[in-house]
């Protein structure tokens, strides 16, 4: 298994230099509709940093002499400040999560949001972005699309980078280090050559994404890779080096709840069983003590999307 992780590894790990923007206008007007790219943003409250990324993406890869993104939408899954005018404004299309598919009832969480995406968006190459990243580069989009451009194997890309924490290089990625990777070099260990298994950077062709579940919440990422292996094989993943990510950084409950959801969607794919107690318990410490506080944790998953009656038809016309 180690063989074949490191053999992956030399084939399916390249950094975003590689592939320089003119080759990718050359491959994507060469694969005609098959390289239409759409760029999807969740995004929930971050009016801080979605103009930034929406500007740059606008900027540099939609406007001038490189037009490699065909589509931009910032899907906000319910923001309460001004993230959706501020999207707009930057030259974003901007939809609500609620506005898609309006006869099945929205749930939270972020893998609701990105399913939904898919009948919100035309291109057969998709692209998630996350919406809090800081000092944002056109590399993350233009790295994780340039293998699926320019190599008809590949079907699922998912960026690499450093993830520093504050001012400590590469402590950020704390979830990943003490849940997923654990669980993908146990269970899932072709999944070991990940760099960042859990990052919301990541393109795939529709035609792959469509036939997944989506797990509606923080598991999403996770699930998406787990079952992107088992439906075409490692040889059609890949990864590319975008440089260094900066974002806003979760606190430690936040990362508990995160790393329970992410537990419970690698729990299904092991077993398809249920969770005996879905819930998290977490404490704080109050005036008489210890309080205790339970969370739900996420246990709807969205079926593949060429299930959906309006995502077929959609497709068909």
């Amino acid at each position: 298994m180690l063989e074949e992780v490191e053999h992956w590894l030399k084939q399916r790990s390249w950094s975003a230099a590689d592939r320089p923007l003119d080759q990718l206008l050359a491959a994507k007007g060469a694969a005609g509709a098959r390289g239409t790219v759409s760029v999807v943003l969740p995004a929930l409250d971050e009016e801080a940093t979605v103009g930034a990324i929406v500007a740059t993406i606008r900027r540099e890869l939609m406007a001038g002499p490189v037009p490699l993104v065909d589509e931009l939408v910032v899907m906000d899954s319910g923001s309460t400040d001004r993230t959706a005018a501020v999207a707009a404004a930057a030259g974003a299309r901007v939809v609500h999560r609620d506005a898609v598919l309006p006869r099945l009832p929205t749930l939270p969480g972020k893998g609701e949001v990105l399913w939904r995406s898919l009948l919100a968006t035309s291109g057969e190459i998709v692209c998630f972005v996350d919406a809090d990243l800081r000092e944002f580069s056109a590399d993350f989009v233009s790295g994780i699309v340039g293998p699926l451009l320019t190599d008809p194997e590949v079907h699922f890309v998912k960026a690499m980078y450093d993830r520093p924490l504050g001012n400590a290089a590469g402590q950020g990625g704390r979830v990943t280090e003490l849940v997923a990777r654990p669980l993908l070099n146990l269970h899932w260990p072709r999944l070991a050559g990940f760099v960042q298994p859990l990052g919301g950077e990541y393109a795939a062709r529709r035609s792959l994404l469509e036939r997944l579940p989506f797990p509606v919440g923080y598991g999403v990422e996770l699930g998406l890779l787990v079952d992107a292996l088992h439906t075409v094989g490692l040889d059609a993943l890949a990864q590319v080096d975008v440089g260094v990510r900066l974002h806003r950084h979760q606190d430690g409950q936040a990362l508990g709840r995160m790393a329970a959801a992410i537990y419970r969607t690698a729990q299904l794919r092991l077993a398809r069983g249920h969770l005996v107690r879905p819930v998290l318990t977490q404490f704080d410490r109050g005036e008489d003590g210890f309080v205790a506080r339970t969370h739900p944790i996420d246990t709807e998953e969205r079926p593949p999307m060429a299930e959906i009656p309006e995502y077929v038809e959609r497709r068909a016309a």
